[in-house]
């Protein structure tokens, strides 16, 4: 990207789903959700997912649409997993069987979830919720990593996994090419390194809530993943939470991409030679080097994550104590 690039806005307004993401996508209780790939390839499983902006800051944004009571099925990833729940209320769950501990998040809270454990999730609300995710590394991570018994459960239902980390449906007359097996079960040794934490041993360095988060940006943008942020992590990226009182208003320059996702309000986006008006659900891409301003459109509540690219690695990370 040069500094002559224009920045681009992905509207929640036109976000294109896929119903068929990912291997649970006929297991009932979780074949409702629908997946979105804003920024970068994602994780997606289905030749059918649509991306965006494929052109990555070094972490991908993506996003998942789930009526009330779907789940998403148990899975692990190798790099940073960031949740912020756009709408709804969302439990969250993990360990081997999804029973180790739980913990319910509220719109504007904030998720980074350890990346050695399993992990699913369900819309708990009574309508329709969106929750918004960063995932860490330019390719995501290599893919999703699945508890065995969701492999098991959808090859019931006509969805096989291959081993080349593509989905094939038996409904739609699909099997597995030649050459081509499944993906192999975790075997008993391999499960056993992926740790059982309790509720009470994630909370405190994995979740942020988003009232506290509204006090601490009270003047000045808060830093809620990075080295000096309320979750001390360095997963290749850092997220910032501006409210109205803490919005820079003035113009400013990054070295790299900056991603801008409004949580609550409108906000007036300015850089030479353009403006554009910013709504809860839309994300935009920054260029690096693009000077522009950022300040709130409207009166009443306003809140917004920021999220920028840095050099510590991709690799896993949020690991526990």
């Amino acid at each position: 990207m040069t500094t002559d690039a224009t920045p681009e806005i992905v509207r929640y307004g036109e976000l294109q789903p896929c119903k068929t993401a990912f291997i649970d996508a006929h297991t009932p209780g979780s074949d409702q959700k629908e997946n979105f790939t804003i920024i970068g390839g994602g994780v997606s499983e289905s030749a059918d997912q649509h991306v965006h902006i494929r052109e990555t800051p070094g972490f991908n944004i993506g996003a998942a649409g789930q009526p009330p009571r779907c789940r998403n099925s148990l899975h692990s990833h190798r790099t940073a997993e960031v949740f912020f729940v756009l709408k709804g209320r969302w439990r969250f769950f993990w360990g081997r069987w999804g029973t180790a501990g739980e913990v319910t998040l509220e719109e504007g809270d904030i998720f980074n979830i350890p990346t050695s454990i399993f992990r699913g999730f369900e819309n708990i609300g009574t309508d329709y919720g969106m929750i918004m995710a960063v995932l860490g590394g330019d390719d995501a991570g290599g893919g999703v990593i699945w508890a065995p018994q969701v492999i098991e459960d959808a090859r019931d239902h006509g969805l096989v996994l291959g081993e080349n980390g593509k989905l094939y449906d038996s409904k739609q007359g699909q099997s597995l090419p030649e050459g081509v097996a499944p993906m192999p079960l975790l075997t008993e040794a391999e499960l056993a390194h992926y740790p059982e934490p309790s509720t009470a041993e994630v909370l405190p360095n994995h979740v942020a809530r988003y009232w506290d988060l509204m006090a601490l940006a009270d003047r000045e943008p808060a830093t809620v993943i990075g080295a000096n942020g309320v979750l001390r992590d360095r997963p290749g990226f850092e997220v910032h939470f501006l409210t109205r009182a803490s919005a820079p208003g003035t113009p400013e320059t990054c070295d790299r991409p900056t991603i801008l996702m409004p949580m609550r309000g409108h906000w007036r986006l300015d850089w030479g030679g353009g403006q554009e008006t910013l709504a809860p659900g839309d994300t935009c891409l920054v260029p690096a080097g693009k000077t522009h301003s950022l300040q709130p459109a409207m009166t009443g509540e306003a809140s917004l994550y920021r999220v920028i690219g840095t050099d510590d690695p991709a690799g896993p990370t949020a690991r526990l104590p």
